[in-house]
């Protein structure tokens, strides 16, 4: 027996079988070293992610008042308040926009003065007043006439692109919908109005069809059409070969409705967005016409006769442009912080589309 057991330990046999039990025996060992360098890992990786977690913010989306930024609500506060005085402004106890106080021409701000002023029944009684913001050079309440010359303003910013955009929006969009012969037609009529000087056309239409408030706006309205045109017709032109609008010519709707339903949707808040750009170009181009004697006739107020009307006694009374040049300078700027406001928020929705 102990022969036996000499001999088979001499063996190749049980040499074979002790270096397979070697093997084993360093495969379990590599392997349970495996298994801990992992936990340890793992362990390391799950410390680190929560230290990071503590000290790294976490990104939340923006909310809408962020977005939009301080400017935006600045700029909404300040026309706000000039709306709100335009639409009130019978109601103040001012005195006549046109009442002339020959004691007190081109007077300085803070000047007290008799005037006619409104009562609480709705009478006019000469009561004393103030001259906040001075008297123009014909002895008229400068913020009398900021106030009603605000009307003015207001009405040509706001319903001037209102017809534009309605006029070019459509020509714009039928362009960009059916191409072809349609789209050229539509194009070079735009792209005539726009070779022809705008300034020139004004004054054209103007002479023509005479100084008033209606012809103004009809006059800059027609300027604003092949912009709002190009405008609808480039996005037109994107969302028209897109699977909705293809669904919508499969299930066999018509071509105006699929435009109203499908396209115009997305469409208007680019429209919306450049319309509130175009409102201070309109404003600008009013005080324009009204300083070149082309606005609206006397004695209406409106902030660009009213720095047209100063500009004679700019070295002895400066306040007397200076006013409403500040008024229509805030204005104007506010209504294009809210345009690119409004323009950088749609643009970072459809970044994330």
């Amino acid at each position: 027996m102990l022969f036996w057991i000499r001999e088979f330990e001499g063996s190749d046999l049980l040499a074979d079988n002790r270096q397979k039990t070697d093997l084993f025996a360093g495969d379990a060992k590599n392997k349970e070293d495996s298994e801990k360098k992992d936990e340890i890992t793992i362990r390391e990786t799950c410390e680190t992610d929560s230290v990071r977690n503590d000290s790294t913010p976490v990104h939340r989306p923006k909310s809408l008042s962020e977005a939009m930024g301080e400017s935006f609500w600045l700029a909404l506060l300040w026309l706000f308040i000039v709306v709100f005085f335009a639409f009130t402004a019978e109601l103040w106890p001012l005195p006549e926009y046109d009442y002339m106080d020959w004691d007190h021409p081109a007077a300085e701000p803070g000047i007290e003065s008799r005037a006619p002023m409104k009562q609480i029944n709705g009478e006019r009684a000469e009561d004393v007043v103030i001259y906040l913001l001075g008297t123009d050079t014909m002895g008229r309440d400068i913020v009398t006439r900021l106030i009603f010359g605000a009307r003015v303003s207001l009405m040509v910013g706001l319903i001037t692109p209102c017809f534009g955009l309605a006029i070019g929006g459509i020509l714009g969009m039928l362009a960009g919908f059916y191409r072809g012969r349609i789209e050229w037609s539509i194009m070079v009529f735009m792209d005539a109005i726009l070779a022809f000087p705008g300034l020139v056309l004004l004054l054209v239409i103007t002479f023509y069809l005479g100084p008033s408030l209606r012809n103004i706006i009809f006059a800059l309205g027609f300027l604003t059409i092949p912009h709002f045109a190009r405008v609808a017709r480039a996005n037109t032109l994107t969302f028209a070969e897109r699977e909705f609008v293809q669904s919508a010519r499969m299930l066999g709707m018509t071509d105006i409705n699929i435009m109203l339903r499908e396209i115009l949707p997305n469409i208007i808040m680019p429209l919306i967005v450049y319309a509130l750009l175009v409102v201070s170009y309109m404003i600008v181009a009013e005080g324009a016409l009204s300083f070149l004697g082309l606005g609206v006739p006397a004695p209406t107020p409106s902030w660009g006769g009213m720095i047209a009307e100063g500009k004679e006694v700019l070295d002895e009374a400066p306040h007397v442009s200076l006013f409403p040049a500040l008024v229509l300078f805030l204005t104007v700027l506010s209504f294009n912080l809210i345009g690119d406001s409004l323009k950088r928020v749609l643009d970072s929705k459809e970044g994330q589309l």
